[in-house]
């Protein structure tokens, strides 16, 4: 018998979008021809599936969830192919199921979140019945868990945007930090708290653009070291979530909102979906034109 490898048991889970052990156990049954396998997986699950992995699944919703406790939160990017899939019921329902397996379970990566228990089957064997029902490709891209502090939370645009705050004081202040954060999305986009968390490399990176800008001006060597120390305190202020213009009140930072609220923030995660995937262009009209000519 052919040995069945992790990573043939990867690609035949690729091709099909069903779930690792049903890969494993197909493979098995061909005696490890892959292609034998797909054809049972799609004999036994349906064609809808088959392949459905190789498509790009850069929609999708933001799941979250927050314990009634307000002691710990997780959220959960789940993508599929298409927005009108995205705004699908039972989508984002295994979304927020996914958030809150997250937060009870507190797994380590997303394997580990796929593997717990969900309603008597696996995360994994839940999403693949989907993936039957509806016919595109689903996938949990990313999670995060949050405990230790309060956590508030808020999503916006039916789930396109999520946001998680751990914070101490108010949670009324919390959650409107968290409205912030995510409109900060359509402006400046907070990357950390406060100036002290700013990665140095991100500092330094602007510190030499500001340099070479200040330097083309021809001024005094001094003044340009002031010109570029005054651009990476407004670029500071830009980028942490302390130093931004409150959206509800424009006139106060956030830090002076939040200290007039007694609340204190410790950390934030903005999830905004498809962010990073490279979206294909798909030339619809060419498709259907395509399809006429075939009939």
């Amino acid at each position: 018998m052919a040995e069945i490898t992790a990573a043939l048991v990867k690609e035949l889970r690729e091709l099909t979008g069903l779930g690792m052990m049903e890969c494993k156990k197909a493979l098995a049954e061909s005696d490890g021809d892959l292609k034998k396998a797909e054809e049972l997986l799609r004999i036994k699950s349906g064609a809808k599936a088959s392949k459905a992995a190789s498509r790009q699944a850069a929609e999708g919703t933001i799941g979250v969830y927050v314990t009634d406790d307000a002691l710990v939160g997780a959220m959960v990017e789940f993508n599929c192919e298409t927005d009108f899939a995205a705004k699908n019921p039972e989508v984002q329902g295994m979304a927020l199921a996914l958030a809150r397996i997250a937060a009870d379970g507190n797994p380590g990566d997303l394997a580990a979140l796929m593997a717990l228990p969900m309603d008597g089957e696996t995360a994994e064997a839940r999403r693949a019945a989907l993936v039957q029902k509806i016919g595109e490709n689903m996938s949990a891209r990313r999670f995060v868990r949050m405990a230790g502090h309060k956590v508030a939370s808020y999503v916006h645009g039916g789930g396109r945007i999520g946001v998680l705050v751990a914070y101490e004081g108010s949670a009324e202040a919390a959650r409107d930090v968290a409205m912030h954060l995510a409109a900060s999305v359509a402006a400046t986009r907070a990357v950390c708290v406060s100036k002290d968390q700013v990665p140095a490399e991100l500092i330094e990176n602007e510190r030499k653009i500001f340099t070479a800008q200040a330097a083309e001006s021809g001024k005094p060597a001094d003044i340009v070291a002031k010109m570029v120390e005054g651009r990476i305190n407004k670029f500071l202020a830009e980028v942490t979530l302390l130093g931004q213009p409150f959206v509800k009140d424009p006139d106060q930072t956030v830090e002076k909102f939040l200290k007039g609220a007694g609340t204190t923030v410790h950390a934030f995660q903005l999830f905004v979906v498809g962010e990073g995937i490279e979206k294909k262009a798909v030339d619809y009209a060419a498709e259907v034109a395509a399809a006429a000519k075939g009939l």
